[in-house]
């Protein structure tokens, strides 16, 4: 497997609807097809980012210093 390369690198363009290649400044990124400002993930691949992520996040809870269950498991 090759390492990513800068020069294969995408970021979504809103204007093109598609993941384009991009020129970085120091604060944004700007495609290079069109010259729009683009980011890092189109709206559908960043909702199904944060929910895998929220999958992925522990469901359990934590038991209070000082709590009856932390005096009777010691």
């Amino acid at each position: 497997m090759e390492p990513n390369s800068y020069y294969d690198d995408r970021k979504y363009c809103p204007q093109c609807q598609d993941y384009r290649r991009y020129l970085m400044s120091v604060s944004k990124s700007f495609c290079v097809e069109c010259g729009g400002e683009v980011r890092l993930f189109s709206k559908e691949d960043w909702e199904a980012f944060n929910e895998s992520l929220k999958a992925k996040k522990p469901k359990g809870r934590r038991v209070r210093r000082g709590s009856k269950s932390d005096t009777q498991s010691a």
